[in-house]
């Protein structure tokens, strides 16, 4: 496909998604009515698709265009990467077609620099005060991270390997990595990312695809955990996937039990156990209550995904005010629930992927307040940028 019948097909696709289909859907739903599209051009319209979605407000408004449309998203968004629009808007087979005069001129008027902050940085505009009041003077910088693609990263796997081994080998893949500058379990992708899961070093359990954030979290909690000289008993008591299961058992070289409300969601994690040489029990509703007391309780809880907005294009513009009065109730609940579990002395560790002060600083504060018998030893932030998502985690004991 020519690079404008990949754009042609962007503008479709996005014209679905605005109806209320889910990107990923309408995604596959294209490629399988267009199954001469190539590996890389599905990769490279996915790639447009998502590009435009983070920048939907800027996009919009950078088009001058009165109405939402996938062909206004793409022109915005074009040219707000200063892509040329000539050479893609033309009269060639299975390209969009030319721009009209009236597109011409709502393009000559439109001014990006004028845009307000909740448009410019591609956010809604109720949460303009929540995203000032946990960013601060970071707004800027934060957000427009937040439009543009996320690297990959990998976590080596320190139960099979060694970080300067896995480098060696990766590059003997031909796959390029380089160190992460602050996270000793990470690298960076810089190349031949996207033939990664057939990787033999990805096979053998060497390397796992996750981001360098996450995995300082993991290395957070594997410090907080109590040092007494006996075994540990561990719970990931909102597992998922198990990324941070599988990242707290290799950082501690210990057992980790893993946990979800829905249990669905942990259905991989066996096998990705199995591979990275990890112990780790799948525990059902109930029995992290008679199992305990726990020595280390990680809770990884849900939440508005706010500082992974850039993995997840079309989440910013789906979270709603009632949305996130639910999630900040349902942080409470599970710190609860998890804090009843640990030991005297324990730690109990929470984590949220998200750069909003309500479903981190303030919802520590508030569990402190229910709990006058605990304490907050330390909390951080890791911010989106070039070394990772946005991530807070809090250190708290008993």
């Amino acid at each position: 496909m020519t690079p404008a019948a990949r754009i042609a097909a962007a503008i479709e696709i996005l014209d679905t998604v605005l109806t209320g289909q889910p990107a990923e859907q309408a995604l596959t739903n294209w490629a399988r009515r267009h199954r001469f599209a190539g590996s890389g051009d599905r990769a490279a319209i996915r790639d447009t698709v998502f590009d435009a979605l983070r920048r939907r407000r800027s996009a919009l408004w950078a088009s001058g265009a009165g109405e939402e449309t996938g062909r206004a998203l793409m022109i915005g968004s074009l040219t707000l990467q200063k892509i040329p629009l000539d050479p893609i808007f033309c009269e060639a087979r299975f390209a969009p077609p030319p721009l009209s005069a009236e597109e011409h001129a709502a393009l000559a008027a439109a001014d990006p620099a004028t845009a307000p902050d909740p448009v410019r940085l591609d956010y809604p505009d109720w949460l303009d005060t929540p995203l000032r009041e946990g960013l601060g003077d970071r707004l800027g910088p934060v957000m427009t991270a937040q439009s543009t693609r996320a690297p990959i990263f990998l976590r080596v796997n320190l139960l099979k390997t060694t970080r300067d081994a896995a480098l060696r080998r990766l590059a003997e893949e031909g796959i390029a990595v380089t160190p992460h500058p602050e996270v000793a379990t990470a690298l960076t992708v810089e190349g031949g990312g996207r033939g990664l899961r057939q990787a033999p070093a990805f096979a053998d359990g060497w390397v796992e695809l996750q981001d360098a954030a996450s995995q300082a979290t993991a290395l957070f909690a594997a410090e907080a955990a109590p040092r007494e000289g006996r075994p540990l008993k561990c719970l990931d008591y909102c597992a998922g996937g198990g990324g941070k299961t599988l990242a707290l058992a290799a950082a501690l070289d210990t057992p980790v039990a893993a946990h979800d409300a829905d249990a669905g969601r942990m259905s991989d994690l066996p096998a990705r156990a199995r591979r990275a040489g990890a112990d780790v029990t799948l525990l059902k509703l109930g029995e992290p209550a008679r199992q305990a007391p726990w020595d280390l309780v990680l809770v990884d809880a849900p939440c508005s995904g706010s500082g992974a907005w850039r993995r997840q294009a079309e989440a910013r513009w789906q979270l709603s005010p009632a949305r996130l009065a639910e999630l900040t109730a349902l942080q409470a609940t599970i710190l609860d629930e998890a804090a009843a579990l640990v030991e005297e002395g324990g730690a109990l560790v929470y984590v949220t992927c998200s750069i909003l002060g309500e479903e981190n600083e303030a919802q520590v504060s508030a569990f402190l307040a229910r709990h006058p018998g605990w304490r907050c030893v330390t909390a951080r932030r890791w911010w989106p940028g070039s070394h990772g998502d946005g991530f807070f985690v809090a250190h708290l004991i008993r």
